[in-house]
């Protein structure tokens, strides 16, 4: 093989450069070389001189070569257990949400408690289940199976039995106990709640934890992703610790995934947990893992009323009421322990869904800038959800990067019964303001918040750029706040990129790592309405293929 060959080349297709024409546009690139696991010439046919007799050739035949996606906030090895427990990620109503678990239940009768979850809030009645219906399938074991979000717990009987909540249980600072008329616990945990019954359910083991993140990794890189940060990494209500699994896998070189790990802060300690955070830091750095993210998360979710927010909630008469959410941290000493986490060199991952909790996060940020100086930690905030128009500019301004999960930005149920009534109409146009953002000049990276929602980046695009799911037949929302393909691509890959702090990768151009995927088609020769369609054919870490679909 002669030193100037290649090892891979990819040619005639359409190529997604950073700064070159749009795909498929007469003078845009058609085909790459890889050599070393790094893009080494980007072109048209003259590429292909490259080529020597052990180059790998991949005729693209017009499909779209683009940078791989990264995923800014997920949760892969949560979704890697549910995904071998009772998966109730695809039961749509209540009554296949129950008897899923019954079949689950049913098909393993030596399994000591009933565990998975990703159960849909919109399949019941004020997106509360009862403990009954659980206790009708699952009458002599505890069953713990949290919802979609992973905000809250669905649990019956025998688990509150087991746990010892009862009536006269009292509600924790971080969390609610649902309880009926009578004062009697329904079974539904909100938020810190969970932990009453959560801590009781057996740990996975380390081998369970390492094959839940293979089974992850195998799904994401299907799905052309070859980088995320895992939004939390360390014990927290139905999110076992995996660092211990991605450390061994990345000194086994079995992680083939870039993967940042997003510490995650207790939110009931304060300063003093940070000597741990820098010990941990030190410890995970192992190949293509490293943990140096801290996650802080600020507030709820909309649906239960525990997002932060300015003013109060609306009831179901469209009333004022006393609820504004509630701040796990409290404001008043954030701003010194991310002042502090800044300066030793961490990247903050905020959860900020509501608006009080972006501003908490945005003053923060202010007040770390002023301390601190310039940073090259790039924190960012995942969500936002309702974002007051006044912080909006503030993003750019300062250097705060919007981590969007743009499939939540659409109609559908629990948007539409669950959240909107509940905001008031002005507070609902200001929900996830995509294209505000963008407009203003922040830097936007995207993720899904798997096992939330789907971790498919094409279908995260497809919702960013149409505000509407696929196939439905409601209005668009909140059209203003769309993006245009290019930039919903561009969060995916160079704005996750970014805030993964992964400069090498997230573009296709000379000297980046050659993390790729090919597509089935190139979405931007077609209408929008039709980006879901595209399918992942090839992915590539380094050069080296980590999916192949059948037929490519």
């Amino acid at each position: 093989m002669n030193s100037r060959d290649a090892d891979l080349v990819l040619t005639g297709g359409a190529v997604l450069t950073p700064d070159g024409p749009p795909p498929g546009a007469p003078g845009g690139a058609t085909s790459v070389a890889v050599t070393g696991g790094r893009v080494t010439a980007v072109g048209r046919e003259e590429v292909l001189d490259l080529a020597g007799p052990s180059t790998r050739v991949v005729d693209l035949a017009g499909r779209l070569l683009l940078p791989g996606f990264q995923d800014a906030h997920a949760h892969p090895v949560t979704a890697g257990l549910e995904m071998a427990h009772c998966d109730l990620t695809t039961a749509g109503t209540a009554e296949e949400t129950v008897a899923a678990v019954a079949a689950y239940a049913t098909a393993h009768p030596d399994r000591e408690w009933i565990t998975g979850g990703g159960w849909s809030m919109d399949a019941f009645e004020g997106g509360a289940p009862h403990r009954t219906a659980l206790d009708a399938v699952v009458p002599d074991r505890p069953a713990y199976l949290p919802n979609r979000d992973h905000h809250g717990a669905w649990v019956n009987s025998r688990a509150l039995e087991l746990a010892g909540l009862t009536r006269h249980t009292p509600d924790p600072a971080d969390g609610r106990v649902e309880r009926d008329a009578d004062g009697e616990p329904t079974g539904l945990l909100q938020e810190g709640a969970m932990h009453l019954v959560g801590r009781w359910v057996p740990e996975p083991s380390p081998s369970d934890l390492r094959a839940a993140l293979l089974r992850a990794q195998r799904h994401l890189h299907s799905l052309g992703i070859t980088a995320w940060q895992d939004a939390i990494v360390g014990s927290f209500p139905g999110m076992p610790d995996a660092s211990g699994a991605y450390a061994a896998l990345a000194r086994e070189g079995a992680l083939t995934a870039r993967v940042v790990g997003a510490l995650w802060w207790d939110r009931d300690r304060g300063a003093e947990q940070v000597p741990e955070l820098l010990e941990r830091r030190a410890a995970l750095g192992h190949g293509r893992f490293r943990a140096d993210t801290v996650k802080i998360m600020l507030d709820g979710v909309a649906e239960t009323g525990t997002a932060a927010m300015l003013d109060p909630y609306l009831d179901g008469c469209g009333c004022p009421t006393g609820n504004r959410g509630t701040s796990f941290v409290d404001p008043e000493r954030l701003p010194g322990y991310v002042t502090e986490l800044d300066a030793l060199g961490f990247q903050v991952h905020f959860h900020a869904l509501g608006d009080r909790a972006v501003r908490d996060a945005l003053d923060t940020v202010e007040a770390a800038r002023e301390a601190n100086g310039p940073s090259p930690n790039r924190p960012h905030l995942a969500h936002l959800q309702v974002v007051h128009p006044d912080d909006v500019p503030r993003f750019a301004v300062l250097g705060a990067t919007a981590n969007l999960q743009p499939l939540w930005a659409a109609h559908e149920p629990q948007m539409d019964e669950l959240t909107i009534p509940f905001l008031g109409a002005e507070r609902a146009g200001w929900q996830y303001p995509f294209g505000s953002l963008h407009r203003t000049g922040a830097t936007l990276a995207a993720g899904s918040d798997w096992p939330v929602s789907s971790p498919d980046p094409v279908l995260g695009v497809h919702v960013a750029v149409n505000r509407a799911l696929p196939g439905s037949p409601g209005p668009v929302f909140l059209p203003k706040e769309r993006l245009d393909l290019r930039t919903a691509v561009t969060a995916y890959t160079a704005g996750s990129a970014y805030v993964n702090r992964l400069d090498d990768t997230g573009a296709v151009r000379p000297g980046a790592l050659a993390d790729l995927v090919v597509l089935d088609r190139d979405p931007f020769a077609g209408p929008p309405e039709e980006i879901h369609e595209a399918r992942v054919a090839l992915t590539f870490v380094e050069g080296e293929a980590v999916h192949e679909a059948s037929g490519t």
